[in-house]
């Protein structure tokens, strides 16, 4: 690390806003190629993140970045609307193209919140009705429309008061299914009495503009609901009049497998907000809807100044060329299921490893106490920074901070996912010894 990038990193608190600089592992980088970050001490780390599922073609893909030094040779700034130009027009038409069923309509913005607070509007907009129901554990951003739907952790929400418009039911809960009783089926009985006692005794349907769910949650843990409840959420929105809107910030671009998680789950919802891996690092998003309904939000109840950029747009017309031309969508299945296979063969010489659950390269890990079977999130933690001494990073989520997000760029290759789990289970072993634990 040289002395002045040192004399600045050291004094980050006094340049920026603790929220904004204190995360994990706060890892001093100066440069990033395919699955790996360089540190500023020269140390190389494989990169289980994707920068938080951003990444998804790898850190500065050639393809990626020739496009967005071409782009910039033309244009570096819309505004979209008072100028028009052809790589937001011609992502537009690509998009279309890949998304769900009538999904063929955009709003482009620069961030996943930005996404979300329009999926919310257009909602609410075109049904003139003034309430939203969201899913609890479900993360959709901290602006303050966002925040009012996000229930991942309480202290988001703190002091913030975000807006009373908004009623939460419970996401799925398979681990809650009795031994006897099939667990999609619980899932489904247990929405339909949770919607039933929402609409008897809170909010009438009449209300509802909408719900918003992640399909898979993210921050809340990397909980997959069964697909048939997925599929009744869609079916009670159907029945009521009300729009589904999937959060697919995380989930999109083939995260899952598919290119969304809603081809995943075979369930289109009515309005859907993209953003992460759409431009591989550059600030883009999107809300996207059937044109019948962009048509009733006129000019004027929504804008951007930065939204749908020329140089993202044209780094997110090569993120779709590198995905298809390099079969990320299969890799990303394929290096999942291998990916589970190890993580599983790892869980059963590991007791503090709980439940592991993915789709595609979308898996989390459960840190567990053994004795108790309690979330660990300090044991995670640990294992977190065991992980990292060792050159592998992971990222954290759930809701007492217990789950490893395992989130690789979708070119990993299996010699990447055996160095990352063999890593990992270096670190497991190295925290069972520290805690005194005795491996199963």
């Amino acid at each position: 690390m040289n002395s002045s990038f040192e004399e600045r990193y050291n004094r980050m608190s006094e340049l920026l806003a603790p929220s904004m600089a204190k995360d994990h592992p706060n890892l001093p980088v100066v440069k990033e190629e395919g699955c790996y970050y360089y540190g500023a001490d020269g140390t190389k780390y494989l990169d289980f993140t994707s920068g938080i599922a951003v990444a998804n073609t790898g850190h500065r893909h050639p393809k990626v970045v020739e496009a967005i030094k071409k782009g910039a040779d033309s244009l570096m700034h819309g505004p979209s609307g008072v100028i028009m130009y052809d790589s937001i027009l011609d992502l537009a038409e690509r998009l279309g193209g890949i998304m769900p069923p009538n999904l063929d309509c955009f709003f482009f913005a620069n961030s996943g919140t930005e996404a979300i607070e329009g999926a919310l509007k257009l909602a609410k907009y075109v049904t003139k009705r003034q309430y939203v129901v969201s899913f609890t554990g479900c993360f959709h951003g901290r602006s303050l429309g966002a925040l009012g739907v996000s229930t991942s952790k309480s202290k988001y929400r703190k002091f913030l008061q975000p807006n009373g418009l908004t009623y939460q039911l419970p996401f799925a809960d398979a681990k809650a299914c009795p031994q006897d009783q099939n667990p999609a089926e619980y899932c489904v009985a247990e929405l339909e009495k949770d919607v039933e006692r929402l609409f008897d005794h809170q909010v009438t349907p009449e209300e509802v503009a909408c719900m918003i769910v992640e399909p898979i949650l993210g921050e809340g843990g990397y909980i997959i609901p069964p697909k048939e409840w997925l599929q009744k959420v869609r079916e009670i929105c159907d029945r009521h009049g009300i729009l589904l809107i999937f959060d697919e910030v995380q989930t999109g671009f083939g995260r899952t497998g598919d290119w969304f998680a809603a081809q995943t789950f075979d369930v289109t919802p009515d309005i859907m907000a993209i953003a992460k891996g759409i431009a591989s690092g550059m600030p883009l998003s999107a809300t996207v809807a059937s044109k019948e309904l962009m048509s009733q939000w006129p000019m004027g109840t929504h804008g951007t100044t930065f939204g749908g950029n020329p140089i993202a747009c044209e780094a997110a017309l090569a993120t779709l060329d590198v995905i298809e031309e390099e079969n990320l969508l299969e890799n990303s299945r394929d290096m999942g299921a291998y990916a589970l296979e190890g993580l599983a063969k790892i869980k059963s010489r590991h007791s503090v490893i709980g439940e592991v659950r993915g789709v595609g390269l979308m898996i989390g890990i459960e840190i567990i106490d053994p004795k108790t079977s309690a979330p660990d999130g300090d044991g995670m933690m640990r294992i977190l920074d065991l992980s990292l001494e060792k050159g592998v990073l992971f990222y954290l989520c759930g809701k007492h901070q217990e789950v490893i997000r395992m989130i690789p760029p979708l070119i990993v290759s299996k010699e990447q996912i055996d160095e990352g789990l063999r890593v990992f289970e270096e670190a497991v072993h190295e925290f069972e010894k520290e805690s005194h634990l005795v491996s199963v």
